[in-house]
């Protein structure tokens, strides 16, 4: 059954990227950019509830409370796709990092071009951390919410990699807070995997980290953080 669900939940994400990739080509670019923001964040909440209908998959969310007035940086761990889609929706207006690779994906990823995200080569790092401060700094003070995935890569469920400090550095630079996040997406939704796994996935949403001064420092402090956090919301606890 669960294979079955697996299946009917892939036809459904494939052939509506498909359709929303299609239709943000052609009607995004006469949008101002928050309303192209707006458009395309339906096609993630439509998928983040074929999850919960199809698959059985319940979400809870700890410590909304905890989120500060835009703009600020948000640093999350990265485990899988979840993460991607559900904070295009749940965070308003958002400017992503990525890897420019994923611009050159026929359809979504022209569309996903549309949204503005900065994209770095990851094989030139000097270039890469010169246009994320150049370029995120710009956004936040244009009121953008800043998305960062410090690790980098997607590591595999109960597991967090090394923080890098770039997302800490530019918040220091333009005097915003960051906002910590973890989550145990990839209990559910594992990376790389067909099979989706019946269950609670759970995002814990940290108190902002304000008057910063020293990113390795904080780096490093957010990521053993990130860790003790993931330790409590591993599905099956």
């Amino acid at each position: 059954m669960n294979y079955f669900r697996s299946a009917i939940f892939y036809i459904v994400y494939i052939s509506s990227g498909i359709v929303i990739g299609i239709v943000g080509c052609l009607f995004c670019p006469l949008m101002l950019i928050n309303h192209r923001l707006k458009f395309l964040s339906y096609w993630p909440k439509f998928i983040n509830w074929v999850l919960y209908k199809l698959c059985d998959i319940e979400f809870e969310i700890i410590g909304q409370e905890n989120i500060p007035e835009a703009p600020f940086v948000v640093v999350s761990n990265h485990q899988g796709q979840w993460e991607t889609f559900f904070y295009q929706y749940f965070f308003f207006p958002l400017t992503t990092l990525l890897k420019r690779e994923l611009l050159f994906i026929p359809i979504w990823g022209w569309a996903l071009a549309l949204l503005r995200p900065i994209a770095i080569d990851r094989g030139n790092p000097r270039k890469a951390l010169k246009k994320t401060m150049i370029e995120g700094e710009k956004r936040i003070n244009s009121g953008f919410i800043f998305l960062n995935f410090p690790e980098g890569t997607r590591n595999n469920p109960g597991e967090v990699g090394n923080y890098a400090r770039s997302g800490f550095e530019l918040a220091i630079k333009a005097q915003v807070p960051v906002l910590p996040l973890v989550h145990n997406s990839g209990d559910i939704w594992p990376a790389h995997k067909f099979l989706k796994c019946p269950g609670k996935l759970k995002l814990i949403i940290g108190k902002p980290l304000v008057n910063l001064e020293d990113s390795s420092k904080v780096a490093k402090e957010t990521e053993e953080w990130t860790k003790l956090m993931l330790k409590k919301i591993r599905y099956p606890s």
